[in-house]
Formats: structure tokens, sequence, C-alpha cells
């Protein structure tokens, strides 16, 4: 495949997959969507300027074009995966294709799940389907064709140690592998959707050593339940994932002397500390396909619902309700987890000191439904008999 044709290719997927994210966070008739739909439309056109059509085929998760991975970019990665949620395993795109025939396929891929029926093929879009089995009856981690299935507590664990190498790769080379990051959130919300009701989504949280890590996760998954709980889903769940999972990545800039510190931490030290969200923001604005809500938690999620935190916002600063909902998630953890110079405390006693913060450090209205998830999946455990032990990995 020729450099020129695979580098179209490429900001073609690029183009489409903006598009549909600014058409997810605003609407179709958003000036950055219609600008981004206006950018694929020429790009696909200079590229069936010179030939009859273009066949974008998924194999194994990856597109290929011309029996060719196309590879390259997460937008390319993107692009396959928004296919694929819409059960598309082939798009051809034939000479003639009009700007409203690519504008109605890029809506139907922003489309959250609720509102979106399937795309129909066009005079110029012609697509083929993905074979969608669903699977009943699994049980004991297995299928009928004795596949194994992993659960969603062994998710959490294999997650947690793929996290680890994506940050140690950002500790060394500053790169930061954002497809991984948004295979993990991928599977965390599947298996949340295939296992349980949205309260037990809180369920897996677990006291490891790898706090830095485990403590990204863990956020992912209260900020998860708290989104899936006020009935978001599709593309802005997964945004919020990603933002969530990444929110505190702007500790990687900070010296490990620092981090680990057990005791208070002296007036320098908390200088540096303080500027993690803004180095992790910078980070994350540099990165080639974050969501630019990602960007935007890194940057709030310590400002506190009063401003009163930092960093310092502008005069008129509104705070997006992702970030308010990742403070929650953040602060309920962090108490949560056990600590070297400290034990883990108690879920009614953390939750005793947040009703106290909320309206002040904390959004109350979110506060709320977060606190009657904790204590609904507090009484499910009492109920189911477990004993309400602050150590235990699985008991909040």
């Amino acid at each position: 495949m020729a450099d020129q044709y695979r580098h179209r290719l490429q900001g073609f997927s690029r183009q489409v997959v903006s598009a549909a994210s600014n058409i997810a966070l605003y609407s179709a008739q958003h000036g950055q969507a219609r600008r981004f739909t206006t950018e694929a439309y020429q790009t696909i056109m200079a590229i069936l300027d010179d030939q009859e059509q273009v066949l974008f085929k998924i194999v194994e998760d990856e597109v290929v074009v011309d029996d060719v991975p196309l590879g390259g970019s997460l937008y390319t990665h993107r692009f396959g995966h928004l296919l694929q949620t819409r059960e598309i395993g082939s798009l051809r795109m034939t000479r003639g294709l009009t700007e409203e025939e690519l504008q109605d396929l890029i809506i139907t891929l922003a489309l959250q799940k609720e509102n979106r029926n399937r795309f129909r093929s066009s005079d110029h879009i012609r697509v083929g389907r993905i074979d969608v089995r669903v699977k009943d009856d699994i049980e004991n981690g297995h299928d009928e064709e004795g596949r194994h299935y992993l659960s969603l507590s062994e998710l959490t664990s294999f997650e947690r140690d793929k996290l680890l190498d994506i940050y140690e790769r950002v500790r060394k080379s500053r790169k930061l592998s954002v497809a991984g990051v948004y295979d993990i959130v991928s599977n965390f919300i599947k298996n949340f959707s295939e296992q349980m009701q949205t309260g037990m989504a809180l369920a897996p949280l677990r006291t490891l050593d790898e706090y830095t890590f485990t403590h990204s996760t863990n956020v992912c998954l209260l900020t998860l339940a708290q989104a899936m709980a006020l009935g978001i889903e599709g593309r802005l769940l997964h945004d919020i994932g990603v933002a969530a999972l990444l929110h505190d990545i702007g500790k990687l800039f900070i010296p490990e002397e620092v981090l680990t510190k057990a005791g208070k931490l002296d007036e320098e030290e908390w200088r540096l500390m303080r500027l993690h969200p803004v180095k992790g923001a910078q980070h994350l604005l540099g990165t080639p396909g974050v969501p630019r809500l990602a960007v935007v938690v890194a940057y709030e999620h310590h400002m506190r619902y009063d401003f009163s935190g930092y960093p310092q916002a502008p005069e008129g600063w509104v705070q997006s309700l992702c970030s308010q909902m990742v403070a929650l998630s953040d602060f309920f953890d962090a108490l949560r987890t056990k600590r070297s110079y400290r034990d883990p405390e108690e879920a009614e006693w953390i939750i005793s000191r947040m009703e106290e913060q909320a309206g002040q450090a904390m959004n109350p209205r979110l506060a709320a439904v977060f606190f009657e998830q904790i204590r609904k999946l507090a009484a499910e455990n009492a109920s189911e008999g477990g004993a309400v032990d602050p150590g235990s990995p699985l008991t909040l």
C-alpha cells in the first residue's frame, strides 16, 4: 500500500472519529462536528477520484484495506471499534458518494445505544454485518463450547496489571498507550453490563500494594458505576471511564519520593504534589486520541465544588460533571484503600465525612447518588451473609 494512500485513509479515520465524538457530545450541527464531517468527505472524495471504491474490513479487531492492516494510529483503532460496536464488519464506499450519506453514517456511529438504529446501506455506502451471537447460559466462567470467560473480579486484577504496564511506559518514555486504556475501559463496561446490576459495579474494589495503579482502576470503576446509575451509556460512558482511569496520570511526573512519603509533606513537597493536575492535563493534551474530557478531568479533579481546591480556576469557570464524579470516587477510594501509614476506613465513616463536605468540596446531588450506590451494595453484601470487614477486598 502506497504511503500517500495509507496516510489519506488514516486521515479519514481520524476525521470520522473526531466528527462522531463531537456529535456525541454536542450535536450534528455543532461547528466542530460539521467541520470534521466536511474534512472526512473531502478526504474520501480525494481517494475516490483515483479509484472506484474503498473497502474497509474488520479482521481480528484490525481495520484492513486491500487485505493490508491500516494500522498507524489510535484513531484507526477507534474507527474500527466504532464499526464493531455497530455490528459493521465491512464498509464499502463508492464513487458518487454524497456528503449527506457520509454524515448519516457518522451520526449512526455517534449516537448512544438507546437512540441508535442500524445503519442502512445507501446508494454509495454498503455495509456488511458482524455475526453476533448472544450467550445467555454461561456458568462458572465457561460457555457450552468450553471457552473461558473472566469474571469481573478476575478482570479487575488482569486490567490492573495491564494498566501497570501502560503507566511504566509513560514513566520511562513519556508515551501513553491510549489504545490500551480504551481496551481496559471497554472491558470494564462490557463486563458490568453482562455480569451485574449497576450497583454491583462497585463490588470488585481490592486492597493491593500497587496503590497508584489500583487507585486508578478503583476510581474508574466507581465513576462508571455513578455514570451508569445516572443512565449514561454509549460513547459518553466510555469517555467518562477513560477520563477516570487517567485522572491521576500527572503523578507520574512527580518525584517518586514525594508520592511514596509516609509522613506529612513539607511545603516544597506539597507544592510539587499540587502540580500533578496541570502536568497530567498537559501530557494528555499532547497525546493524540485522548478524549478532551480526560484532559478536563485531569485538570479539574482537585478543584472542589466550591473552587477552594487546586489549581485555582479563573472567574466564571464551569466544572465538568465528570470531574465532580471523579472527585467523589477519588475521595472515597483514597480513604477506603489500605496505605503504608494507615488502615482502610469503614464505608459509613467515609460517607459521613463526605456528607459533611457535600455542597462545599463535592456536588451534593451527585454525592447523594454515590452514597445510595455504596449503601445499596453494603446492604446486598449483608443480606448475602458477608462479614462487614473493612479490610476485605470485596467489602466496601
